[in-house]
């Protein structure tokens, strides 16, 4: 008799040479790519349905968008894990762990791989998502190292009144102006903190002490303007919408009533449109006690109202 096992898998990736997350035909993609490895290490055929060697993700990232924090999770047969152990004494979800790492593109890396605690789904345990955009303005110092995840705008952009913006769509909203739902769903959903930031010019190492260098090393994010929301999920192209939004009264081509008016009104049209992906990394997924993993997959796949 075959035991499934379900593993948790956290990852991180650079988005920019991927078309999202999802496996697509003929495309790069970030699922395509892994599961591609996962049938090459545990020597199972592609379309096997006894083993499908099928990722779910905690939330699926467009093309170009980046994740430092990814989670998704994969069931599997015990049987078939146990193949990747070969000559290394160690469990079955660390020896896929590391010929994941050895054998997967540079773009992608695998944190960590372990059983799943009882009742864990990726993506319908989760309780909230954190995701930052990060532009360079023309108040930043552009560093061209980091073209691939930050955003140039060659702009003086209105941080208050971006700041204002960004306070109208924290709470349970309809976000049909900002986003499209997938086929059956919504666009409502629930915004627990949203906000824009410069950070401040400080060095790499910030202790006080000197190390003898007549030039303090700044830390890569120095001056740039920073866009954190989170949220319980966001619906397809939520957050580069809001950006876009929230960069438009920033630069005054729109106005706070504008926005105000497209939060009430939930309606899709050209000025709502998600801004360029490079800016935009899924930083942060976070779950629940064990205990309550069930309960929040079964609240949570409940098609949501206002």
């Amino acid at each position: 008799m075959l035991i499934a096992v379900r593993l948790r898998i956290d990852l991180a990736y650079d988005g920019t040479d991927f078309y999202g997350w999802a496996k697509q035909p003929d495309m790069r993609t970030v699922q395509g790519e892994i599961e591609r490895v996962l049938h090459t290490i545990l020597r199972v055929p592609e379309g096997d349905d006894d083993e499908p060697l099928r990722l779910t993700v905690a939330g699926r990232t467009d093309t170009g968008v980046h994740a430092s924090h990814q989670v998704c999770h994969l069931d599997i047969n015990e049987e078939t894990l146990a193949r990747c152990v070969g000559h290394m004494q160690v469990e079955p979800a660390m020896a896929l762990t590391r010929r994941l790492q050895r054998m997967l593109p540079n773009d992608i890396a695998i944190r960590s791989i372990k059983e799943a605690s009882k009742g864990f789904d990726a993506r319908f345990s989760a309780l909230e998502r954190t995701y930052v955009y990060r532009i360079a303005d023309r108040s930043s110092e552009i560093d061209p190292r980091t073209r691939n995840c930050v955003l140039h705008i060659d702009d003086d952009l209105d941080i208050e009144a971006m700041n204002k913006a960004a306070e109208m769509t924290i709470g349970l909203h309809d976000f049909g102006s900002f986003a499209t739902p997938n086929p059956g769903g919504t666009t409502i959903r629930e915004v627990k903190t949203a906000y824009w930031r410069r950070i401040p010019q400080h060095p790499l190492i910030d202790d006080g002490a000197t190390m003898g260098e007549r030039y303090r090393t700044p830390a890569l994010e120095s001056g740039l303007l920073c866009f954190t929301i989170v949220a319980d999920a966001f619906a397809r192209n939520m957050v580069r919408s809001l950006v876009n939004g929230c960069v438009q009264v920033g630069i005054g081509k729109r106005s706070l009533d504008w926005f105000a008016g497209k939060m009430v009104t939930p309606l899709r049209e050209g000025s709502t449109g998600p801004i360029a992906p490079q800016g935009l990394t899924l930083e942060h997924i976070e779950y629940p006690k064990d205990d309550q993993l069930a309960i929040r997959a079964e609240a949570i796949r409940a098609k949501r109202t206002l």
